[in-house]
């Protein structure tokens, strides 16, 4: 968790102007790293968020930077494995049998993606943003001097079972095709190179591109940074209403009224719940919150030399020199805030299967965070149809510390009218509408 100092020193730094430039609603990875590209444009930001600065799913995620995760969670056989997985509480994936029909609209959405074709086309949407957004991470890490334990480390995919490999092997010519090396390493060899491990790996695919970062510092820096070149943001200061005309908008926050020139919503996987205060009602069917869990201890004896993910048991494993963590599931059970015991545990008896030391002598932390899954499994970035100045940055899923400085820029070259590095072309809000 952030300090409390942190919080105490923002809540009496700043009032709510009456006039902003821009005004970003979502103080997380995806809200602040577009702050922080729009104010490199030369545009005045004002930050709100009804929460804390990283209190959403920015926080106590794996922070892994995963080009090789590019292929969609709407894939041919996920539906089936998820009415599987129904009555398994503690399956990587799942969906608890209840009433919700926002949920059974956006599934039966979803379902419709979980074909080849438009799995292949979403890889590749998702390819090009995470390509451009780990390069230019390592920009940002640099001219920002952000502090946040990054390390070019890659990221290893290990497999219990040969059948499991095999199935993710047929993904690399695709992978290649979209600029992501590999390197495919058998058992024993794999074996002596991890000692972590415990034996009976079939094999790992190692990903030299990928990288690694705190996630909870990260945001914290880029908040430093957002304030460091004349930003403003107000924690605790939620959004009532915005309305955009051909001038701008007005939005009515729990701190009062101030009018922007521009307005962008990265509210994450509460973006569903601003549909109605922003006018994009639509916004619910195109986007439900995906809960992931994570636990954080002191770091054990013997950690991984790289960050791994466990394929058969769908857990994340990564360490840093100030902890270590084990990550992963998802959950549909709507915004429900209880922490599942069965889930969690399941992050530690997978990590049993495959590691000597899978947990270490301190627990730090038990979390779960709520990720806004879109339908397609793209984020939605881009002008709001309809609206002149209301603009959107969210729908990342799982991939939003991943996509952070890419959406920030792509966001910022579109409010500025540039051609960006990245064809937009996909990630359109208007596909929703």
């Amino acid at each position: 968790m952030q300090s409390e100092a942190l919080h105490a020193g923002d809540a009496g730094g700043h009032a709510l102007p009456r006039d902003t430039d821009v005004l970003v609603i979502g103080a997380g990875v995806s809200g602040l790293a577009c702050a922080l590209a729009l104010l490199q444009d030369g545009r005045g930001v004002t930050v709100i968020d009804a929460g804390r600065i990283g209190g959403g799913a920015s926080h106590g995620n794996c922070g892994t930077i995963t080009p090789s995760h590019a292929p969609p969670l709407a894939a041919p056989g996920t539906i089936t494995r998820a009415l599987k997985w129904m009555f398994t509480p503690d399956a990587p994936l799942y969906i608890p049998a209840r009433f919700d029909p926002a949920l059974w609209r956006w599934l039966g959405g979803f379902a419709l993606r979980c074909n080849h074709h438009d799995w292949l086309q979403s890889a590749r949407a998702k390819s090009a943003l995470l390509n451009d957004s780990r390069a230019r991470l390592a920009d940002w890490i640099a001219t920002h001097g952000l502090d946040c334990e990054f390390t070019e480390s890659g990221e290893d995919y290990v497999f219990h079972t040969q059948s499991a490999m095999d199935k993710e092997l047929r993904e690399l010519p695709m992978l290649r095709e979209f600029g992501i090396a590999s390197e495919v390493i058998d058992g024993p060899a794999f074996e002596a190179q991890e000692p972590a491990l415990k034996p009976g790996v079939a094999g790992a695919i190692r990903f030299s591109g990928d990288a690694a970062l705190r996630p909870d510092k990260y945001v914290a820096e880029l908040a430093r940074a957002v304030r460091e070149r004349g930003g403003t943001i107000l924690e605790h200061c939620a959004l009532h209403a915005l309305d955009a005309d051909a001038e701008g908008v007005r939005a009515t926050t729990a701190e009062g009224e101030l009018r922007a020139r521009d307005a962008v919503v990265a509210a994450g996987a509460w973006s569903p719940l601003l549909a109605s205060a922003i006018g994009l009602r639509w916004l619910r069917k195109a986007i439900q919150p995906g809960k992931g869990y994570s636990i954080t201890y002191s770091a054990p004896g013997l950690v991984p030399r790289r960050p791994l993910t466990l394929r058969e048991v769908s857990v994340c494993v990564t360490a840093w020199p100030s902890g270590f963590r084990l990550g992963s599931t998802m959950e549909f059970s709507g915004y429900d805030d209880s922490l599942n015991e069965r889930r969690l545990g399941a992050l530690e008896r997978g990590a049993r299967k495959y590691l000597h030391a899978p947990v270490g002598p301190e627990l730090r932390e038990r979390w779960f965070g709520w990720r806004p899954m879109s339908r397609d499994d793209i984020p939605l970035i881009g002008r709001a149809p309809g609206h002149r100045h209301l603009w959107l940055a969210t729908g990342h899923g799982m991939m939003g510390v991943g996509m952070s400085a890419g959406t920030g820029q792509l966001l910022a070259d579109l409010v500025a009218g540039r051609a960006p590095a990245v064809d937009p072309a996909a990630f359109d809000p208007a596909r929703f509408a």
